[in-house]
């Protein structure tokens, strides 16, 4: 995918487990052996997935499990076999979560998640709707469906996704830089301006971001601004296409046309359909 790199929040964090248990089920296992289960299982500190995977069998295995602690086991294991991009056991979990409670809307919200990485779109959407039906309070979940029709060039039902998610949550990761995006390739381009800027002051040194803004400054004709953002983004992520491309043509127009010619046959050679975005985004 190229432009905006706003990659599904998703993985939705089920509620603390909290796990009743008896004197007879804490010997099998033991108690401690239960409570850092719980503890790896929550993540309550950054754990590697595997980690996580091993504490969430633990207890999704364990006497001491109640239908409610199951089913966030078997959503944060979901999470975890999701970061390690293995999506088929991240479903399959996600799945047995809803077999225990269909209205489980956290687990609708990931599974759509997963279903949208592997390529299965009408799945993801179906289960992005069902999850903000369900619970329509959810900032991710709209943040997550505004990225979906991103991604289709559904721009305008993105736009309204992302406006709702900044509602309910105005500090949600990703959100604004993808509203500055899609007002970048609409042509609102103060608007875009504005939320890019607003997604730097919230978390700096984001590649996509910088990336955003250049494209932004690109189209408002602001050169010397673009190739700053640009040089900013490429400084995070050297390989971005959309930056290298962005930063190409900032340098043609300003007249370097050997730098800008150089990065453009790097952006292509990343990204062989990168003109062709770009001409969607108005930049020819």
């Amino acid at each position: 995918m190229t432009g905006y790199h706003g990659a599904f929040r998703g993985l939705a964090s089920a509620t603390a487990l909290l796990l009743v248990v008896s004197t007879a089920a804490a010997q099998v296992p033991k108690l401690k052996d239960i409570e850092q289960a719980i503890a790896l299982c929550n993540r309550v500190a950054e754990v590697a997935p595997d980690q996580r995977i091993s504490g969430c069998t633990t207890l999704i295995e364990s006497p001491a499990q109640t239908p409610q602690s199951l089913i966030i086991a078997y959503n944060n294991r979901g999470n975890a076999y999701s970061a390690k991009r293995e999506y088929d056991r991240a479903i399959e979990d996600y799945n047995r979560a809803l077999q225990v409670e269909p209205k489980y809307a956290k687990a609708l919200n990931n599974r759509g998640v997963a279903y949208e990485k592997k390529g299965e779109h009408d799945r993801a959407l179906e289960d992005f709707d069902q999850s903000i039906k369900l619970d329509p309070a959810s900032p991710a979940v709209y943040a997550n469906r505004g990225d979906y029709h991103r991604n289709r060039g559904n721009y305008d039902q993105a736009l309204r996704d992302y406006n709702e998610a900044i509602r309910l949550q105005p500090d949600l990761d990703g959100v604004w830089n993808g509203r500055c995006w899609i007002k970048a390739i609409l042509g609102d381009l103060s608007a875009a301006l504005s939320d890019c800027n607003e997604t730097l002051r919230l978390k700096r040194n984001v590649a996509s971001a910088f990336d955003s803004r250049g494209l932004v400054n690109f189209k408002m004709g602001r050169s010397d601004a673009a190739l700053a953002d640009y040089n900013s983004a490429l400084g995070i992520e050297p390989q971005l296409a959309t930056s290298l491309y962005g930063r190409g043509r900032a340098k043609l127009r300003q007249g370097d046309t050997t730098g800008g010619n150089a990065d453009i046959a790097a952006a292509i050679a990343i990204d062989p359909k990168i003109a062709t975005e770009f001409a969607r985004y108005g930049v020819k």
